[in-house]
């Protein structure tokens, strides 16, 4: 009988692992499910039998491929408030990750995207493997990289995160690791060994050794390279060093290389407006003093791009009618000027999610 339960519990020696099962949609994070991690979490740091936590995915396309999205598109459809609740709890979740006391090993296999990255990215030890795809796609649907998303690409080497921010493209094992997505890469045919091992480590210190043993170099594609992105870096950094859209368009255009020219085009599909909120956010971000004071500054984004055409326009042409023709609002780069941009940072009032700072930790360039 299968256990249609969103969100399974099983203790495994010393390890409790949370298994997201939604299975058929690539287990999409419903509010459901975030509070459910979020008390999974409650009761693992209080017993004292359990010695790590590990987070997968049900089924075989991936860990999860973000929050539910339909979900938030029919909600901002009606104008209700069920998607500023989701966010609130969903970006609280994220931080606790972030500050959860034992080993949170995240088993990043297959997609993980959106949501996905802010159930993973922010543990303690991040494994991907060979199928690993991650991402943060969501100027693809005229939305804005959110869950601390900014916070970690703002932080890769170079301009990398602002090119995989920007194209919402995906990256594999060896991007994914250099760009400080993940911590280490495992073969699938390896994973349910290293459950095994989990099991029996006691301590902190084992279960990082634990997963180090098993640890392996990602294999290289065809070229050789065990990545993409380190052999692009060179017209990367140089077209994307600067906090204009329209300068990073004008850059990869006049770049003799077909790589570049291919990411302009992605970039002239992708929403004007998302473009440009996600590149304020992701220069704000690097200035911010703690991964809660970000995720401040992500919920006022995302509160305030959903009152805006494109996020539902977004969803409607990429999922829902998957004509592949969103029809954005405004339709040009030139249309979205400073004084826009900066609307989507300045406090919510009473809508303000609170998440706080971390202790001793300061926000500095929030303005």
């Amino acid at each position: 009988m299968t256990d249609d339960r969103p969100v399974l519990l099983e203790t495994r020696g010393r390890s409790l692992h949370i298994t997201l099962n939604r299975p058929r949609a690539i287990n999409a994070l419903t509010h459901t499910m975030v509070r459910l991690i979020d008390e999974a979490l409650t009761a693992a740091e209080r017993d004292g039998s359990v010695t790590s936590v590990v987070l997968a995915g049900a089924g075989e396309r991936g860990l999860c491929a973000g929050g539910d999205i339909r979900a938030l598109h029919d909600d901002t459809r009606a104008g209700g408030r069920a998607s500023l609740d989701f966010w609130r709890d969903e970006y609280r979740l994220n931080a606790r990750i972030a500050r959860f006391p034992k080993p949170y090993v995240a088993v990043m296999d297959g997609i993980v995207m959106g949501g996905g990255v802010g159930v993973s990215a922010h543990g303690s030890l991040r494994i991907v493997t060979e199928r690993s795809r991650v991402a943060m796609p969501e100027t693809v649907i005229g939305f804005v990289p959110d869950v601390g998303g900014t916070r970690l690409l703002a932080a890769a080497p170079g301009e990398l995160g602002t090119h995989l921010a920007l194209t919402g493209r995906s990256a594999g094992a060896a991007d994914a690791l250099l760009c400080g997505l993940a911590d280490h890469y495992v073969p699938t045919r390896r994973l349910p060994e290293l459950t095994e091992a989990l099991a029996a480590s006691v301590g902190a210190e084992e279960v990082e050794r634990t997963v180090r043993n098993f640890a392996e170099e990602p294999p290289a594609g065809e070229a050789g390279e065990p990545g993409e992105l380190a052999a692009h870096r060179d017209w990367i950094d140089a077209c994307y060093a600067t906090d204009s859209v329209e300068e990073i368009l004008r850059r990869l255009e006049d770049t003799a290389t077909p790589a570049a020219a291919e990411a302009a085009v992605e970039l002239g599909e992708r929403s004007p407006l998302a473009l440009k909120v996600t590149l304020a956010a992701l220069r704000r971000a690097a200035r911010l003093g703690s991964l809660e004071a970000v995720l401040d500054q992500e919920f006022r984004v995302s509160a305030r791009i959903r009152e805006e055409p494109d996020f539902v326009e977004g969803v409607r042409a990429r999922i829902i009618d998957k004509d592949g023709s969103p029809q954005w609002k405004p339709a040009t780069l030139a249309e979205v000027d400073d004084r826009t941009v900066a609307r989507f940072f300045a406090p919510l009032g009473p809508d303000e999610p609170e998440l706080g700072l971390a202790p001793g930790a300061t926000a500095t360039g929030a303005a």
